[in-house]
């Protein structure tokens, strides 16, 4: 499998369990969703160009496509 398939299977599946996080009114659980997301995404990226040697990273984190959606879904309590 390519690894922009994995990618977008690995968003898929989070984007599903933060929108669920999100209808249970769990903001926390749908911030630490969307960080897991980005870690799982990197790690794989790492993986498969064989640069775990280089992981964790260390560096100020961008903020993904789903910490952005979860930020929007919930404008006034998400940090």
């Amino acid at each position: 499998m390519r690894l922009i398939d994995e990618l977008n299977e690995l968003h898929d599946h989070y984007a599903g369990r933060i929108d669920e996080a999100v209808a249970r009114d769990d903001v926390a659980g749908a911030h630490d969703l969307a960080q897991a997301y980005e870690d799982d995404a990197i790690r794989l990226m790492a993986e498969r160009e064989g640069l775990t040697h280089l992981l964790p990273l260390e560096r100020q984190r961008p903020q993904s496509a789903l910490r952005t959606l979860v930020r929007r879904l919930v404008p006034g309590r998400a940090a």
